[in-house]
């Protein structure tokens, strides 16, 4: 990372982060790749991810902006990266990305180019009890099931994971596939016909496992929002994760020459 930094443009926590990975191939991903960025595989393997989480404490420049402050946003992302003089930059691209707020999608489209939509949102947090873990045990474990919903022409969509919360969180495997989906550092993207960067700060995230997880859309919406091609990839995700999130600082986009 470059020893002088951009300066601050808004910093939140990011909460509750349902992950859904699927495999993707590349022809797809391409048209969306922004000039001077590159695909980056898994091992080989193309990834896209649904995120979907809670935006929480937002500040713009270190203000807090009454009524914008507390929001869900839903995102469609896939991994690339930059080859630099100090070596690789690994990050991510967005192909469409959900908030509930107008301002903050314009925003959002004006300073990052980031192809951001307002749409109606909800989540839900719900606990369940879950079958014994082993035999003997008579106390139920406790379940959360996290679910961001989006209502696209009048019918709701939804994504969730289901969680083992009596269990603790862990951290992403050094090199692993989790360490690989949770931890970029860099978003691009395209503003006025020119790439751009920008830096994304946050601790490594803990994770659980999800033991049911589901993309709950229709059809047209796959279209509407993401394009026909995505619509055969995003049915069964490769893996599933709740991650528990943390601050974040999100540094100010500057154009990169290509």
């Amino acid at each position: 990372m470059d020893k002088k930094l951009p300066p601050v443009f808004l910093t939140a926590w990011w909460r509750n982060l349902v992950m859904l990975n699927y495999e993707v191939d590349a022809e797809i991903l391409a048209p969306f790749v922004p000039p001077g960025i590159e695909l980056d595989s898994w091992k080989g393997t193309m990834l896209a991810s649904i995120v979907a989480f809670e935006f929480a404490d937002v500040r713009v420049l270190n203000r807090p902006v009454p009524f914008h402050r507390d929001f869900e946003e839903m995102n469609l992302r896939f991994y690339v990266r930059r080859r630099t003089a100090d070596g690789w930059r690994r990050g991510v691209v967005f192909v469409r990305e959900l908030v509930p707020l107008p301002t903050v999608a314009l925003l959002a489209r004006l300073f990052y180019g980031e192809p951001y939509l307002a749409l109606p949102m909800d989540r839900l947090f719900r606990h369940h009890p879950m079958p014994p873990g082993s035999p003997g045990t008579t106390a139920p474990a406790s379940a959360t099931t996290v679910r961001y919903s989006w209502d696209h022409d009048k019918t709701w969509n939804r994504v969730e994971a289901t969680v083992d919360t009596t269990q603790e969180p862990r951290l992403p495997e050094p090199g692993g596939e989790e360490e690989f989906l949770t931890d970029h550092t860099y978003g691009y993207g395209t503003r006025r016909g020119q790439t751009i960067e920008y830096v994304v700060e946050h601790p490594t995230w803990r994770y659980w496992n999800a033991s049911e997880a589901r993309l709950d859309r229709r059809a047209a919406t796959v279209r509407r929002l993401w394009g026909d091609g995505f619509a055969s990839y995003l049915k069964s995700p490769r893996s599933a994760f709740l991650v528990e999130g943390s601050p974040v600082t999100v540094r100010r986009p500057q154009a990169i020459r290509v």
